[in-house]
């Protein structure tokens, strides 16, 4: 028995698994360590599947060939970093917690993203993950990068004339968005500290210096209690967000 596969269509789906896996080694939860490499590819393989064309206009000389392949990886981590910068906004929001709050000098090395990371800024960035799943949202993502191919299909080179703006606008989001999610606990922890500073210098005798870490904690995890109910909704803006954005660099609309 002999089997036999037709180039051009093999060429297209190993040309869209590239921007698929490119997209997943930069986009979170998959660019740790908890999701293992093979597993990224053998998800871009199946993924690559949904969107693969015909393959006709896809050029097979190796010069061409070679530059559209490269072309797909730009494309992929061009896309997967404005989806992570839309994620990142509710990590960084735990971050300014973490600072404000009094915890930013408990930071630990994490080997699954070998980086240095805050207690809140790590408990927010697994809480948006789970959120992200659970809600549905990771397919609204997956499917915005899966009409990317409808956009920018593969034999086609893309046009980055406005990338510069859409990732200006994306930075502004992703700072917009980390800070009203953690301001109101940041307004409410530097009016503790006022009070605080000005119970010190009006009676000393108190010691408040002694009684003002504990309170901070205190008032940190109530807070941070009192904010779970915001989150949810500020995913699935988020992820809203990171469509729109991915439409835009392929020129949709």
């Amino acid at each position: 028995m002999t089997l036999t596969v037709a180039g051009e269509p093999l060429l297209a789906y190993l040309l869209a698994s590239l921007r698929i896996v490119s997209w997943l080694l930069v986009v979170p939860p998959f660019t740790g360590r908890t999701v293992p490499t093979m597993a990224k590819v053998v998800l871009a393989l199946g993924l690559a599947f949904a969107v693969v064309p015909s393959g006709d206009s896809i050029p097979t000389g190796t010069g061409a060939l070679l530059l559209n392949a490269g072309t797909q990886v730009l494309v992929g981590l061009l896309l997967g970093f404005v989806t992570y910068l839309m994620f990142s906004a509710v990590a960084v929001a735990g971050s300014l917690i973490d600072l404000f709050g009094g915890f930013a000098l408990a930071q630990a090395f994490d080997p699954l993203s070998m980086s240095q990371n805050s207690i809140f800024g790590k408990f927010h960035q697994l809480l948006a993950t789970t959120l992200l799943f659970v809600s549905g949202a990771h397919l609204l993502v997956i499917g915005g990068l899966l009409r990317t191919f409808h956009f920018l299909p593969l034999g086609t080179s893309p046009e980055f004339a406005g990338a510069s703006d859409i990732l200006i606008t994306a930075f502004g989001l992703f700072f917009t968005t980390a800070v009203q999610i953690a301001l109101p606990m940041i307004a409410v922890l530097f009016v503790a500290d006022l009070a605080l500073a000005l119970l010190t210098k009006v009676a000393p005798q108190l010691n408040a210096i002694t009684v003002m870490f504990p309170v901070k904690i205190g008032l940190t995890l109530l807070l941070l209690g009192l904010s779970f109910p915001v989150l949810p909704g500020a995913v699935e803006r988020l992820a809203e967000l990171a469509n729109e954005a991915m439409a835009a660099l392929v020129g949709a609309g």
